[in-house]
């Protein structure tokens, strides 16, 4: 089955294995796993600042070189849909997870044995200072137009992605798998798993949640029906939740788009494409309320506000520049994660599992949210004056 190929299906094959052999797996061969588990980890944290630098500044340089009036607001209006996402997912998160039923320190567990031997890989700079380094360089290219510099960029993404797909993404399940085969041995799986299950659900109402005001807001906006626009989205949200991508749900979303008549042609043909790169209000909000959640479990507390109220605020701006994987979301933003949140490598490695596993719903709802900020877009150009033909950007 094409499920089963796919990252999630991967990752749903490396859960089940993990915990089938955790459950039955002498000490012995449990101190292979973890020594392994441990180098995996070294190699996907050493990689966490290049994709940074990879995607981040070459994102800034692509939009700044190609920015316009209307590129700016449909920037901003991007952020905009994530930040906010984010913050409502922050407060349903301390008004709802207090309340779950998560055990933090479950009685009577086994202690993993420690690594046989420790391969450490530095970072090459700390994930902060790399965001830092992204956005200057980007916004120092965009000033200076340098040609020279811009290119490379380009192509240092392309070998950052490369190393994503064909070093990151096939390592993932066999990571994530060595991390739930410890949960298994420990004897913690079965408390710990059923919770994840509840946050999924939970995390899917959100989605509609944020649909709804998005397209609410539109309205009131543009003054048109937002409820006309959406009505048209369903087979983009169901390519979506089928595909797991933006990309390759961009064709059906704006054949769908374009059959709204409220929306305008060239506003569609001009936010569509860009909004599928830049808005992923889906997959911020989701992963927001899953690192609160991860954080209750592993850790025993809900992050500080400061701290969330940072890392929502910049993970805004990584889902701007967010890599297209699978997963690309989390996967740029897991500096955020380690830095800002202070996870390690068994937070990260559970929040990769349980984002892949629910990815294609929040694709979906970035996919279905692209029309309505195509519908700000509509109402913005019809407020300032700005005819049609003057509205069409070059990407």
């Amino acid at each position: 089955m094409k499920f089963f190929k796919s990252l999630p299906g991967r990752l749903l094959i490396a859960i089940v294995a993990g915990i089938l052999l955790g459950l039955v797996l002498p000490r012995g061969a449990m101190v292979v796993v973890v020594t392994a588990k441990y180098i995996m980890g070294q190699i996907i944290m050493f990689c966490v600042p290049l994709i940074i630098i990879g995607f981040i500044a070459p994102s800034i340089t692509k939009l700044g070189g190609s920015a316009t009036r209307m590129l700016t607001v449909a920037v901003v209006l991007a952020y905009c849909s994530s930040i906010l996402a984010a913050f409502m997912s922050m407060l349903a998160g301390y008004g709802i997870i207090p309340h779950l039923n998560i055990i933090t320190n479950p009685e009577g567990l086994r202690e993993l044995p420690a690594v046989a031997f420790q391969l450490d890989i530095p970072q090459i700079m700390p994930v902060m200072s790399a965001l830092v380094f992204s956005m200057l360089v980007g916004l120092a290219v965009v000033w200076t137009r340098s040609r020279v510099i811009f290119n490379l960029l380009g192509e240092f993404q392309d070998i950052v992605l490369e190393i994503v797909k064909r070093i990151i993404i096939p390592i993932l399940p066999f990571f994530i798998a060595s991390t739930f085969c410890g949960l298994a041995w420990e004897g913690s799986i079965t408390r710990q798993l059923p919770i994840f299950l509840v946050v999924i659900l939970i995390v899917m109402v959100g989605h509609y949640i944020w649909l709804a005001v998005l397209y609410g807001s539109a309205s009131l906006y543009s003054g048109r029906d937002g409820r006309e626009v959406i009505s048209h989205y369903g087979p983009a949200y169901l390519t979506a939740v089928g595909t797991m991508s933006s990309a390759a749900t961009l064709g059906v979303a704006l054949e769908c788009a374009r059959k709204s008549k409220n929306l305008r042609r060239d506003l569609v043909d001009f936010g569509i494409p860009l909004f599928a790169n830049i808005h992923l209000c889906g997959s911020v909000l989701t992963e927001v309320f899953f690192v609160m959640t991860i954080s209750k479990v592993l850790y025993g507390k809900l992050p500080p506000v400061g701290s969330m109220i940072l890392f929502c605020l910049l993970l805004g701006v990584f889902a701007i520049g967010a890599p297209g994987v699978p997963g690309g979301t989390v996967m740029a933003s897991l500096g955020l994660i380690t830095g800002v949140l202070g996870f390690d490598s068994d937070g990260t490695a559970l929040m990769l599992a349980i984002f892949a596993l629910q990815d294609s719903f929040g694709t979906a709802c970035n996919v279905t949210g692209d029309g309505a900020l195509t519908l700000f877009l509509t109402g913005y150009a019809e407020k300032h004056g700005i005819k049609e033909q003057q509205a069409a950007v070059e990407l």
